[in-house]
């Protein structure tokens, strides 16, 4: 017998479990296809920038710099990716709420794990003690912030509600202008050791 949960969404009990029988993921996640477009886009892109700004700036990153590389620069790669990962999940075909929120769920605890490395390496290495406070916060907390996000929108999704596709649009969109942001700060640094 179809039941219809708190969202507008119809679900019937069977043997098997909850099954949805109202609209699909793709039919929910339709009037979001352009914000996933546009984000999935700019992340692609922002990697491939990433990249030529590395090329560029070759000099900089030595052996000496290695530590601060793989802390700032490759975390910004990876959260840029995560954001594409992120659309390009929304932009599929997956038509079950669980698999959905599975796939956007496992997404959020690989970037909260990845976040804590980085984390981890900055503090075994006293990047944290080199950095000022917004440096922190925007390398590791808000990153970290965005992916715990993510997990959130993960279980709204699962149950599902419709108020976990805002929250996940939210995690993705904070997730890449904290890389904007990241990769700014990178450009410069690169910018300001590339004179000396």
């Amino acid at each position: 017998m179809p039941t219809t949960g708190t969202d507008g969404f119809s679900f019937r009990s069977s043997a098997a479990g909850i099954a949805p029988i109202g609209p699909t993921v793709p039919d929910v996640l339709a009037p979001w296809h352009d914000f996933y477009v546009v984000t999935g886009t700019a992340g692609a892109t922002l990697v491939g920038l990433l990249f030529v700004a590395a090329s560029i700036g070759s000099g900089v990153f030595t052996e000496e710099h290695r530590i601060p590389f793989r802390s700032f620069v490759s975390p910004s790669v990876v959260h840029f990716s995560s954001a594409l990962a992120a659309s390009l999940i929304a932009l599929s075909a997956v038509r079950r709420w669980g698999f959905f929120a599975l796939l956007e769920g496992g997404l959020g605890l690989f970037g909260l794990a990845y976040s804590s490395l980085v984390w981890r390496t900055m503090i075994r290495h006293g990047l944290t003690a080199t950095i000022d406070l917004e440096d922190r916060i925007c390398y590791a907390a808000l990153p970290a912030f965005s992916y715990a996000i993510l997990l959130a929108a993960a279980v709204l999704l699962a149950t599902p509600r419709a108020a976990g596709l805002a929250v996940l649009a939210g995690g993705v969109g904070l997730l890449l202008l904290v890389g904007i942001r990241n990769a700014w700060d990178i450009t410069t640094w690169t910018i300001t050791r590339h004179r000396d």
